[in-house]
């Protein structure tokens, strides 16, 4: 499970920047998703061997001027429930603001550990101004340059004091399903489903942050640990407090699991949330399911199935690869296709083929269909292996790999699919100079 630093404070302070400075370097680890709701940004990083994930809140701050204060204060309070350490950004050059002390007010009451950035101080003779920023009562004030980097090693060192080590070994070598969707698709219904009419659940093991249970299911030939977090969203005063929430326990629940089942709601149809959370799970490299919940309010036709089918795949295009399956948790309707599909899936995201079955199927179809020459340079690829990672991932070596373009990497991972069952899994394709 991933530690969480939120970054917040009023606009136009730096914190976009802050944040691809803190995770832009890293480009190895790093998986930025932009627009998760709105601006907002969700990227992850490593420092000093800790992993965790960073969120930029300054999407949440919307409309005319205002209502700034207002918004940021469901921000800073968003920020409280959920993130594990608080990054709060103010501006040297403006100084402090009324409504930086606002926020720093709000951040004074939190349990968690708060560090404060003095963002624009570029040059270390300018250091002097960040000493008006005491007066906000915080502890852990840090002059830093986000644009050039200027103090964030320092910074970072504090933070990660602060996070939890992460165990990189699955619990038993099983599998961990997790349920993620937006609010009332039915999740913890879902849940219940498994769980609730079932007693022979061996063991209850508590996540490594406060927001996780894994529980273990071991019932009608499964065996797998539930990441459950359905049940733990907080009640909410407004539209745009749910979505933070629901991406903020998606992140998590993603990060803790092998496999997604997305749940959606039919009545509602596939929604933007849907589509910002399947990114969230390809850019993390999950298996997922697609579980089309509710079915049975939806008045159906002769094709209705195939026709939600093909507007779901439609939105998620070119990643359209994955299984999904119609349920009405309520009347318990395949419910239990559902995680037959999931342990697919997980099987699938652990296949392996051998090098030498790879270069004998594809090298001949490269041969037959090369990449395109780009301003008369021919690329040649002469050999291709699966990586050892932790999903389906394959490196084709060649000259000039730059000329490689997109539409021949998607046509590179559509032959393998085409071969191979990695049904429900983000196939990678990497090309590499030889």
């Amino acid at each position: 499970m991933a530690n969480i630093l939120a970054i917040v404070g009023r606009p136009n302070v730096g914190k976009s920047t802050l944040f691809n400075r803190l995770t832009g370097e890293r480009a190895a680890i790093v998986e930025e998703t932009s627009g998760v709701t709105r601006d907002r940004h969700y990227g992850q990083s490593d420092w000093n061997g800790k992993r965790f994930s960073v969120i930029d809140t300054g999407g949440y701050v919307i409309g005319s001027d205002d209502i700034f204060e207002e918004e940021i204060r469901k921000q800073v309070d968003l920020a409280m429930h959920e993130a594990d350490v608080i990054l709060m950004v103010v501006d040297a050059r403006e100084g402090l603001t009324a409504l930086d002390e606002d926020v720093a007010d709000i951040l004074r009451r939190s349990p968690k550990k708060v560090f404060v950035a003095v963002n624009k101080v570029d040059v270390p003779k300018n250091v002097h101004e960040i000493a008006e920023f005491y007066a906000m009562g915080l502890d852990g004030i840090f002059p830093v340059s986000a644009i050039n980097g200027g103090g964030t090693g320092e910074l970072l060192d504090e933070i990660v004091q602060h996070f939890e080590e992460i165990p990189d070994d699955n619990l038993d070598d099983l599998p961990r399903f997790a349920v993620i969707g937006r609010p009332n698709v039915g999740k913890s219904s879902f849940i219940n489903a498994l769980l609730g009419d079932q007693r022979n659940i061996v063991t209850d093991i508590p996540g490594t942050t406060r927001d996780a249970v894994n529980t273990r299911y071991n019932s009608f030939g499964f065996d797998f640990y539930l990441v459950d977090t359905a049940g733990l969203r907080k009640k909410s005063r407004v539209h745009e407090n749910i979505e933070f929430y629901s991406v903020m326990r998606s992140i998590r629940a993603i990060e803790n699991s092998d496999v997604c089942l997305l749940m959606v709601d039919a009545t509602t149809g596939f929604e933007a949330q849907d589509i910002n959370i399947l990114h969230l799970i390809e850019k993390n490299r999950k298996a997922v399911v697609m579980v089309v919940n509710k079915w049975d309010l939806v008045e159906k036709a002769s094709n209705t199935h195939l026709d939600f089918e093909n507007e779901i795949r439609k939105k998620t295009a070119p990643f359209t690869d994955y299984e999904i399956v119609f349920t009405s948790v309520i009347k318990k309707q395949r419910i239990f296709k559902a995680l037959e599909a999931a342990n697919e899936a997980y099987q699938n995201s652990r296949r392996r083929i051998a090098t030498s079955k790879l270069n004998d199927l594809l090298l001949p179809i490269i041969e037959t269909s090369p990449p395109p020459a780009i301003k008369g340079k021919y690329v040649k690829i002469k050999y291709i292996t699966q990586l050892p990672t932790k999903f389906p991932a394959f490196a084709f070596y060649c000259n000039s790999p730059q000329y490689i373009k997109e539409p021949y990497t998607r046509f590179m991972e559509n032959t393998i699919r085409k071969h191979f069952d990695f049904k429900g899994i983000p196939v990678q394709i990497y090309f590499r100079n030889k």
